[in-house]
């Protein structure tokens, strides 16, 4: 196979397809693929398939389609009017799921700290979760709890903790989940299922509840609830990419009453330059993250549970599909495939 590419041939239906080997045009890189992280989250919606036909998701949802943002690879050759000095060098990329991608440097991360590649295939999700981080405005001393313990929340629960939270609360049904938030002080995992959620957090916070509250199930439906948590004058940040519209919101009762502030955080919402005022981009994200991993304050390792072959990428597709709820971060391995 000249350049092994996952596709989403139709709802439900992953094949891996003999894709003709890119070549590097004017500006552009060839990246030979390491590894790949499959995005349990957005990557399912997709492929699943089921989301309002008007909504933004409509816009990724056509087939066939090509999935995949978190790349991790080494440049193998540079089109004109690139800089030889890319050659060999390891960087992460937007790219999708294949065997051989194409990049412009502009838009590629230079990975310049010694860590594996599997971790480092996280840094996408680093960005986002960091971005939604500082647009919730974490300050040392606060409260968050974070709705949703599936690879995003695992990585804002952290950074929160990193920021200086005071207490960061996980919440999830999900016992698994909950039993992946580090073992530290000021760390704690609720489980709605298991009594009184209010009553419990109140005891954690004497009385006050969460100065920020993380939205990360993706679930319309439980948005509303969260504001639970929530203290007066609070902040909600929209993390998730909600896969649909949320009924009978009420913005009196849930919003105005209360004075919260409801913040979203979409990873389109990263300047696009590097500025005095604005200067965490995307690529200064990922540069921290790499930081943080490299030193061991962020741990990564932990979070994968499953680390398999590219080819086996129709069945762990299928299998997610079926239960999501024991995996976190999926590595497709790409060594020995293509060209």
């Amino acid at each position: 196979m000249r350049n092994p590419t996952v596709v989403f041939t139709a709802p439900r239906q992953v094949a891996v397809e003999d894709h003709p080997l890119p070549v590097p045009a004017a500006g552009e890189v060839l990246i030979q693929t390491r590894r790949t992280l499959i995005s349990t989250g957005t990557e399912l919606t997709i492929l699943n398939g089921q989301f309002p036909p008007k909504s933004r998701w409509a816009d990724y949802g056509r087939f066939p389609f090509v999935p995949g943002y978190d790349h991790i690879g080494t440049v193998v050759e540079v089109g004109p009017e690139v800089d030889h000095v890319w050659l060999g060098r390891k960087v992460g990329s937007y790219a999708a799921h294949a065997a051989y991608v194409l990049g412009r440097p502009s838009s590629l991360r230079q990975i310049q700290r010694e860590i594996p590649d599997e971790e480092a295939a996280f840094f996408t999700l680093a960005e986002i979760a960091m971005n939604g981080v500082r647009r919730g405005q974490v300050t040392w001393g606060e409260t968050v709890a974070v709705y949703g313990l599936g690879l995003l929340g695992q990585l804002v629960a952290r950074l929160c903790r990193l920021a200086g939270a005071g207490l960061v609360v996980g919440v999830d049904l999900a016992a698994s989940r909950l039993a992946l938030l580090p073992q530290l002080p000021r760390m704690a995992a609720l489980n709605p299922a298991e009594g009184d959620l209010v009553a419990r957090a109140q005891a954690l916070t004497r009385g006050r509840l969460a100065d920020v509250v993380f939205e990360l199930t993706g679930n319309p439906e439980a948005i509303p609830g969260e504001f639970a948590l929530l203290r007066p004058q609070g902040r909600m940040v929209l993390l998730s990419s909600p896969r649909g519209p949320t009924p009978l919101f009420d913005f009196h009762d849930l919003c105005n009453s209360p004075s919260h502030t409801i913040i979203g955080a979409h990873n389109s919402s990263h300047p696009t330059h590097e500025t005095p005022h604005t200067p965490w981009t995307r690529p200064r994200h990922a540069e921290l993250f790499f930081d943080l991993v490299a030193t061991g304050e962020l741990e990564i390792a932990p979070l994968i549970s499953h680390r398999l072959p590219c080819t086996e990428a129709p069945r762990i597709y299928a299998e997610l599909l079926a239960d999501r709820t024991q995996a976190m971060g999926v590595v497709l391995e790409w060594e020995g495939v293509g060209g």
